[in-house]
């Protein structure tokens, strides 16, 4: 890496989602810029400072296996990169390439912490409205469901908490936003659903190991 130095770069982000859920895999592909993730995937998350080392790390982690990118995103203050493919083996070498390129481990990203979180029980319909209204990507939000929001930092962390969440309740993914300074996630269902998938998500960020 050339033009930005590898002492330079923050490892903000590096999970591996072991299994996409249908609702996780339709909402990231409905943002996908390149090849389309499938539930049933392994996928690799990355994201780091500053933002334009995602060039070098997703030509390293291309070159190295056989994981396809759904996107690489250069925004105003991080980078960001996915790749996935079926069989894990990819996912874990494109992980490899990328942490040999800066010559970092695993251990190098930082550790996410959860920023907020809160249950509504029995939406109102006008709030139910205005959440609808912000989520072009996922399901609607029913007046009289139970909604969960969180919020974690860094932001692609949320990632793994949706697909968790997902995997562990008969929930609905309202939406989810990876990119930015924090990262939000909005899911819905009955109040014991939902409880359950927030003890999914958040046992998901607490168990990340990494630097504070």
């Amino acid at each position: 890496m050339e033009d930005v130095k590898k002492e330079n770069l923050n490892l903000r982000t590096f999970i591996i989602v072991d299994n996409m859920q249908p609702q996780y895999a339709a909402v990231t592909g409905t943002v996908s810029k390149g090849d389309i993730p499938l539930a049933g995937m392994s996928e690799l998350y990355i994201e780091l400072a500053p933002g334009s080392g995602v060039y070098d790390l997703l030509n390293a982690a291309l070159k190295s296996s056989n994981a396809k990118p759904a996107f690489q995103i250069v925004e105003r203050e991080y980078g960001e990169i996915e790749l996935h493919s079926y069989s894990p083996e990819d996912v874990k070498q494109a992980g490899e390439a990328v942490l040999d390129a800066c010559s970092l481990t695993v251990l190098d990203r930082m550790k996410p912490k959860i920023v907020s979180e809160q249950i509504i029980s029995n939406t109102d319909a006008y709030q139910a409205q205005l959440i609808n209204r912000d989520s072009r990507h996922g399901s609607i939000l029913v007046p009289g469901e139970t909604l969960f929001i969180m919020e974690v930092e860094p932001a692609a962390y949320i990632s793994i908490a949706v697909n968790e969440a997902e995997k562990n309740a008969d929930i609905k993914v309202v939406t989810f936003d990876p990119v930015g300074r924090f990262g939000r996630m909005y899911i819905s269902g009955t109040e014991s659903e939902v409880r359950s998938a927030r003890d999914a998500a958040i046992a998901a960020i607490t168990g990340v190991e990494g630097r504070t």
